[in-house]
């Protein structure tokens, strides 16, 4: 299944990356807390133990990590929920648009203004989802791409891509974290670890402008507070993203 990580790759290249904004604590936050209501416990609740590696990883201090678990305990404050937008882009391109968010009426309206902006549009529900494919995905970084490879097949993964920087391995999403377990074993560690939404097919975009166009697009819905990760169908040649 080779490209199935072109979103992810393309994303890396242009450094579109909760890491590269300010506003990543509230981000992960936010995720820690949505995770949080299956359960405080990360022993028990691997989604809510991915949160918290994402968030140390990202220097995220320990008080803002408890807050976070805190706020599903506490009363009074604003109940998270997550919502998938479905949406089209520039040249037929397709996206989804995971949010958490206390006010969908606020998160929808930032996300119509912006797919306004650039050439997009919300799409009904359900007309766009069945583009893409839940998967458990883990990055690594600074790996011997082939002994990685022959590490995540011994240890369940799906499948397994690379780029020059990066090794994309995806699993069912059942199994992450049982393939995360057995990478470890391996001596391969990442916390660049998750699930993602990834295309059936990709569209590929050979034309400049809408190239530019569609990262914009991606961008700034990434930078939308609410949002918490971006998925899209779109297949950009290397050199147009210079």
């Amino acid at each position: 299944m080779a490209g199935h990580s072109k979103w992810a790759q393309i994303k890396r290249q242009k450094g579109v990356a909760d890491q590269r904004r300010g506003a990543v604590f509230a981000k992960l936050a936010n995720a820690i807390t949505v995770a949080a209501r299956n359960g405080t416990d990360p022993e028990m609740n691997f989604q809510l133990r991915i949160a918290i590696d994402k968030a140390k990883a990202a220097n995220m201090p320990k008080d803002n990590i408890e807050r976070a678990i805190e706020r599903v305990k506490g009363s009074g404050g604003a109940v998270l929920e997550e919502v998938v937008f479905e949406a089209y882009g520039p040249g037929g391109t397709a996206f989804l648009i995971e949010t958490a968010t206390d006010n969908r009426n606020r998160t929808v309206g930032e996300i119509r203004a912006v797919l306004n902006k650039y050439d997009g549009k919300l799409a009904e529900s359900g007309s766009v989802g069945y583009l893409f494919k839940k998967r458990g995905q883990i990055v690594l970084e600074n790996v011997n791409a082939e002994e990685a490879e022959l590490a995540s097949i011994d240890a369940g993964a799906e499948d397994v891509d690379a780029d020059s920087d990066s090794v994309f391995i995806y699993t069912d999403p059942k199994e992450l974290q049982l393939v995360r377990k057995n990478l470890e074993t391996a001596g391969f560690v990442s916390n660049e670890i998750g699930f993602e939404f990834h295309p059936l097919s990709t569209i590929v975009i050979s034309n400049k402008q809408v190239a530019e166009k569609v990262m914009k697009l991606s961008e700034i819905l990434d930078d939308i507070d609410d949002v918490t990760n971006v998925h899209s169908n779109i297949d950009v040649a290397p050199e147009l993203l210079q």
